[in-house]
This record gives C-alpha cells, sequence and structure tokens, in this order.
C-alpha cells in the first residue's frame, strides 16, 4: 500500500476504492445553501490532521454549479511514509465523485503534496477534470487564475528537503494541537490552534505570506487576470494587492475554510463550524463584495 503514491496507480487506485464504497445515504438535493461556484483546498486527506468529518458535513450542505479543488486533496508526502486512509477519507472522494456525476463541474488544480496527479493533467477522473490552472470567470465578468500556489515558494522550489522537514514539523504541531484542544474542550473552552499562533510570532512566517500573496497577485496581473484564487499556504485571505484580486481559500485541516461566489458573483469566505461545536476566535464568515 505504501508505493500507491509512488506510480501511476495512485489516482486510480484512490478513485477505484471510493467508486467501490457504499453510497453515502445523504443526498446533496437537501442542501441549505446553493452556489455558484466553491473553491476548496488543503484537505490533507491521508493525515491524521484531515477534518474529513467536517469537510463532509460542509459538503453535505453546500451544493455548486462548478467545485474547484486547488490542490493538496490527497497527501502524498505523508502516505509515502505511512499509510492513513480511514473511512471518513475515503467518504471525501466518494462525495466529490458523486457531485461530478450529478452534474457539478468539478475541476482539480495539483498541488505540491498531490504532485503525483500532475502526471494526469489533461485527463479526467471519474468526471473529474485533472488540469495545471483553470481561468474562472464570476457572473459578473471577473476573470480568475486557479493556481495551487507552491510555484511561488522558494522553500518549495529551491530547498525541497527543507519543505519536508517543515511539513514534518507542521504535523508534529497539529498532533500536539489536538491532545492540546481535547483539555480545552473537556473544559469548556474555544479552539485554539498552536501552529497558527507561532506562524504568526514568527516574524520571518509573515514575511514569507506577504511575499508570497504579493508574488501570486504579481502573476496574476501579468497574464491579465483580475484576480487569482489559491491555497499552499494555509492562511484564509480576501484582498486587494495594488488593484488585482487575491483570494486564499485557506485549508481543512486547521481553519475549515471555503471560497464561494454567489450567483451575482460575489465572493465571500466561509469558516465552517460543525453543528454543536463553538464557534472559533476566527471564525465569523468575511464577505467581499465586487
Amino acid at each position: 500500500m505504501r508505493t500507491l503514491f509512488d506510480g501511476a496507480a495512485a489516482m486510480e487506485a484512490v478513485v477505484r476504492r471510493a467508486q467501490h464504497a457504499v453510497v453515502d445515504e445523504h443526498d446533496d438535493d437537501g442542501s441549505v445553501q446553493h452556489y455558484r461556484s466553491i473553491f476548496i483546498s488543503d484537505l490533507h486527506l491521508g493525515t491524521p490532521g484531515c477534518q474529513a468529518q467536517a469537510l463532509l458535513e460542509f459538503l453535505r450542505t453546500h451544493s455548486s454549479e462548478q467545485l474547484y479543488l486547488v490542490g493538496d486533496i490527497i497527501d502524498g508526502w505523508q502516505l509515502r511514509r505511512r499509510w492513513y486512509w480511514p473511512q471518513a477519507h475515503n467518504d471525501v472522494v466518494q462525495k466529490l465523485l458523486r457531485r461530478a456525476r450529478k452534474g457539478c463541474r468539478v475541476v482539480f488544480v495539483p498541488g505540491n503534496h498531490d504532485e503525483f496527479a500532475r502526471a494526469f493533467i489533461g485527463h479526467q477522473f471519474g468526471g473529474i477534470d485533472v488540469v495545471e490552472h483553470a481561468t474562472h470567470v464570476t457572473a459578473d465578468g471577473r476573470r480568475l487564475w486557479i493556481v495551487h500556489g507552491d510555484y511561488f515558494d522558494g522553500v518549495i522550489q529551491f530547498a525541497k528537503w527543507l519543505a519536508y522537514l517543515g511539513d514534518n514539523l507542521y504535523e508534529l504541531s497539529l498532533s500536539l494541537n489536538r491532545h492540546l484542544n481535547y483539555l480545552r474542550a473537556r473544559l469548556g473552552l474555544r479552539y485554539w490552534s498552536l501552529s497558527a499562533y507561532l506562524k504568526h510570532r514568527v516574524k520571518q512566517a509573515l514575511s514569507y505570506v506577504m511575499a508570497f500573496e504579493s508574488a501570486v497577485a504579481s502573476e496574476a496581473r501579468k497574464r491579465g487576470y483580475d484576480g487569482v484564487v489559491c491555497g499552499h499556504i494555509h492562511r484564509a485571505e480576501m484582498r486587494e494587492i495594488d488593484g488585482t484580486l487575491y483570494c486564499n481559500d485557506g485549508d481543512w485541516v486547521e481553519s475549515r475554510t471555503a471560497l464561494v461566489e454567489h450567483h451575482d458573483g460575489r465572493l465571500e469566505l466561509l469558516h465552517w463550524a460543525p453543528a454543536g461545536e463553538p464557534m472559533r476566535d476566527q471564525t465569523r464568515p468575511e464577505v467581499v463584495a465586487a
């Protein structure tokens, strides 16, 4: 099983396993919210940190005409180290495939953690289009460039060994975070992110984030786009950078965020809190009007 993500059988194996799973009894037609488009990234399926159950609940209650998977959907880096694939992760893949079967246009832009899928660019798997990057035109006519963003990360491009080390340290912080928040929940306290705290305390990390955001927005502007939608850095954000709209849809490891497009073209960042769970400090939806 550990070699699945080293060869061309990777995507086929995951898709085939999901296609043969028991059909989810929850139907998307009962969704309480319907959007023109939904953008999600950095699910990191295949790791203990992935909040698959929360994502499933979000997908069950939020449908769309178009769904963009903006990279790092499956974490091939961690799966190469050890196989971790619980039923909930299989259910997520099944849910995505079912969306495609029911007529939703599903587009997958691979990232660095699922770079194995870049070998399948230009192909379809279960009705899901695999592309290097995509162009999305909003209902109000804005052209958005859809890209994961790792190409603008100097660590990924020029010191990949450091990226692997950072990834392992990040997994360690997430493991500590789960134990810490279990205790906080027992005490009736809100969720608190250790890794996010550490990132915000380190000036170099903030400089890295700002440089990344500016680089992605600049490239989108050079390519003639009105804006860009990306992921990669696990920091949900929506703002103008030198006249270009920068949107980062965040992640489903800590922040549980998605970018959605309403039918009038308005974009909104959603911070998802499952039913019965206290809202996190940062979970109030942010709306950016066109």
